[in-house]
């Protein structure tokens, strides 16, 4: 499967041939060097070690480093590619271009951290009325039983941590590829805050 390490650079908006406005996410495609390469003979499977991002030499420890040897200089993010679909040498650099045949991406980030939420904010929940003297405005409503033994039930919604989670966006189009400037527009938002790291692969359900 193809995948690349991106950056999230933000949103703008394009304009197509029609004149029809198109939102889009655009995403820094630095570039991904071939660390290392697995093997079904010496690893039991297929992958292909990739790095991208500058880091400082003094912050990154000495076993960090040894794996990246005389290939490249250490990278901030390294990430394997399972069964990638493209023979690749190690020290190879891979950029932008790999995505100018696909038509769909799926892209993996973490989303912005909300901090600590009430059931209304972080499951859509709609709330009691907000008529005067209803004293049931934003709250769960139920949360065990009316009898003994008085519990929880397990998995019950409720308020808590939201946020600040790996998540992935399935099947979103490729607007535009720019290979000058090495970067990849998608229609639709993407997890995480600008700056993010994003993982962009080819769309497995299209």
């Amino acid at each position: 499967m193809l995948g690349l390490i991106g950056k999230k650079i933000g949103m703008t908006q394009v304009f197509d041939a029609n004149g029809i406005l198109t939102p889009v996410t655009v995403i820094k495609i630095e570039d991904n060097v071939v660390v290392a390469n697995r093997t079904e003979e010496k690893n039991g499977y297929s992958a292909a070690v990739l790095g991208a991002g500058e880091v400082k030499k003094n912050r990154v420890s000495k076993p960090y480093a040894g794996q990246f040897g005389d290939v490249c200089e250490p990278k901030k993010t390294v990430m394997e590619m399972r069964d990638f679909d493209k023979e690749v040498a190690v020290g190879e650099v891979l950029g932008v271009d790999m995505f100018k045949d696909v038509m769909f991406v799926d892209v993996t980030g973490t989303s912005k951290g909300k901090g600590y939420q009430g059931g209304m904010k972080r499951y859509n929940f709609g709330g009691g009325r907000a008529t005067h003297g209803s004293k049931f405005h934003r709250d769960l409503g139920g949360t065990a039983m009316s009898t003994t033994p008085a519990r929880t039930f397990k998995g019950h919604r409720m308020a808590g941590h939201m946020g600040d989670v790996r998540t992935t966006v399935q099947n979103l189009k490729v607007v535009a590829v720019d290979s000058e400037m090495q970067v990849l527009m998608v229609k639709g938002a993407i997890p995480g805050p600008n700056q993010s790291t994003v993982v962009v692969r080819k769309a497995i359900k299209k």
